[in-house]
C-alpha cells in the first residue's frame, strides 16, 4: 500500500497515458518517504509483474578496505555494478517493451560509477527506463541531474499516516504518537509499528539532543567521543537529528516560531547532512566531525 504522494502518482500515470515517458527520472526526497516503493509499483504496472527479468535493481554494496577482507560500515555503488547494469541494458528485452533499472541511493555512486553512468544517460541504447532514487541529489554530478527528469517527494500529511496506522489496527493513541514522531515519513511509521524499541530509541535521542543543547562544550565533546565509538548508533542518531531539525524548520516557517533562527536551522541541517555523508562514505575522523557539529547546537 502506498501512503500519500497522490500528485506524483497521478503525474506518472499521465505521462504513460500520453506516451511521453523520458528515459531517465530522478526520485528525490528524504529517506523512507516511499520513493522506491512507488518506483517498483510504477514499473510493475508497466510490466504487469513486480519481479521481471527486464528489471534491474542496483543498490550500494559494503566497501572493503585494503587492510581487511571484511566489509566496513560504509557503502557505495561501484563502477563494476554500473558497467554490469549498462551491459544488461544493451541486451534486447526478454518480454517487456523495454528494459528498466532502479538505482537506489544513487548519491552513493562513487565518482567512477557516476562518470560511467553519464554516457548511458547521454546516449541511451534502445528503449530503456532508468530511475535514480536519492535523498541527497547534491552529491550527484550536475550533468547527471541535467539529464534526468526530477520528481520531488515531500513528507506525507500526518493524517494520512495516522489513517494508515489505524487500518493496521494500531490504537488511536499509538497512531497519534507514531504519526507525530515519524515526521511525514511512512517508512519510519512502518518501522515504529514493526519494532516498538525504535520509538523508545527515538524519544531517547530527542531527550539527549535537548540535554546537549543546554550543556557546556566539555559535555558536548564527551558526547561526541562516545557517539563516534558506536557506528550503528551514530548513523541512527544523525538520522533522527536530521528529521527533527527538518521538522523544526518547517514548523518555524509555518508558525513564525523563533526557537531557532531560520538561518541557524539551515546551517545545522546542512552540517548534519554533510557529516552523515562523510562519515558513511569517507575516512573522515568521525569524532572531529561530530565536535564541529556540536558547536552549532
Amino acid at each position: 500500500m502506498i501512503i500519500g504522494h497522490q500528485k506524483q502518482l497521478e503525474f506518472l500515470k499521465k505521462i504513460v497515458e500520453a506516451k511521453k515517458m523520458s528515459h531517465a527520472y530522478l526520485f528525490a526526497g528524504q529517506e523512507k518517504l516511499g520513493k522506491k516503493k512507488i518506483a517498483l509499483e510504477w514499473i510493475s504496472q508497466l510490466f504487469n509483474h513486480k519481479q521481471h527479468p527486464d528489471l534491474a535493481i542496483i543498490e550500494p554494496e559494503a566497501k572493503r578496505t585494503s587492510f581487511s577482507s571484511l566489509p566496513s560500515v560504509a557503502k557505495e555503488i561501484k563502477i563494476e555494478q554500473i558497467r554490469d547494469f549498462i551491459w544488461k541494458l544493451s541486451l534486447k528485452p526478454y518480454s517487456a517493451p523495454f528494459k528498466a533499472a532502479i538505482i537506489d541511493k544513487a548519491h552513493l555512486m562513487n565518482q567512477e560509477a557516476q562518470t560511467a553512468l553519464l554516457k548511458t544517460l547521454e546516449e541511451p541504447k534502445g528503449k530503456t527506463l532508468l530511475i535514480l532514487i536519492t535523498e541527497s541529489p547534491e552529491y550527484l554530478l550536475p550533468t547527471i541531474l541535467s539529464r534526468c527528469e526530477t520528481i520531488k517527494f515531500y513528507p506525507v500529511k500526518k493524517e494520512e499516516i495516522k489513517n494508515f496506522l489505524k487500518k493496521q489496527e494500531v490504537s488511536e493513541e499509538k497512531a497519534e504518537e507514531i504519526s507525530q514522531i515519524s515526521l511525514g515519513r511512512p517508512g519510519v511509521a512502518i518501522d515504529f509499528i514493526s519494532d516498538s524499541q525504535k520509538i523508545k530509541n527515538f524519544q531517547k535521542k530527542l531527550k539527549e539532543l535537548n540535554t546537549i543543547s543546554n550543556s557546556d562544550i566539555i559535555f558536548r565533546f564527551q558526547y561526541a567521543k562516545s557517539l563516534s565509538e558506536d557506528p550503528q548508533n551514530l548513523r541512527e542518531t544523525l538520522d533522527i537529528w536530521l528529521s527533527y531539525f527538518r521538522n523544526t524548520l518547517l514548523s518555524n516557517l509555518k508558525s513564525g516560531n523563533n526557537q531557532y533562527p531560520i538561518a541557524k536551522l539551515k546551517n545545522i541541517l546542512k552540517l548534519i547532512q554533510n557529516t552523515s555523508f562523510l562519515i558513511s562514505n569517507t575516512n573522515i575522523n568521525s569524532k572531529l566531525a561530530l565536535e564541529r557539529l556540536m558547536l552549532e547546537f
